[in-house]
């Protein structure tokens, strides 16, 4: 992909211009990310402080009961968005859902072991482990083009 850009003192509003011969899901992906206007940091609370999170930190994202949970360097943060929030504001960071209470940040991986029938048994940076449902083991497989 090339990128350019011309200083204009004239210009009055920046203008985005996509010269391509198709839009393909690059194309889209880069779309929506300009057009988003999601936060880059998560806003997590431990001991009664919040503090923000950055995506990177993040190892992984989890649902308990109804409270919604991120582990980051060995601490538990409430967050006060939910799991589907997370997801979508996520996903150009390199985090998948793995079941319907869980999202974990690929780069945090230390093994998947698909040694078992019909799941996934996850190992994470920090030695959690955890496990990919049945309903999502076909989409970690296509992500990790398996």
């Amino acid at each position: 992909m090339q990128i350019e850009i011309k200083i204009d003192d004239n210009c009055i509003e920046p203008k985005l211009i996509i010269i391509t011969n198709k839009v393909n899901d690059e194309i889209n992906d880069i779309i929506h990310m300009l057009q988003s206007k999601t936060p880059e940091v998560i806003t997590g609370f431990y001991n009664d402080l919040a503090e923000i999170l950055s995506p990177e930190d993040i190892i992984r994202i989890y649902a308990e009961g109804s409270k919604t949970f991120a582990s980051v360097n060995k601490k538990e943060y409430s967050l006060r968005q939910r799991l589907y929030e997370l997801e979508e504001q996520l996903t150009k960071h390199s985090f998948v859902r793995i079941s319907n209470s869980e999202i974990i940040n690929l780069k945090k991986v230390r093994s998947f072991d698909l040694s078992l029938s019909g799941t996934i048994f996850v190992t994470l940076s920090d030695n959690t482990t955890t496990y990919v449902s049945r309903r999502y083991v076909s989409k970690i497989k296509q992500v990790l083009g398996l």
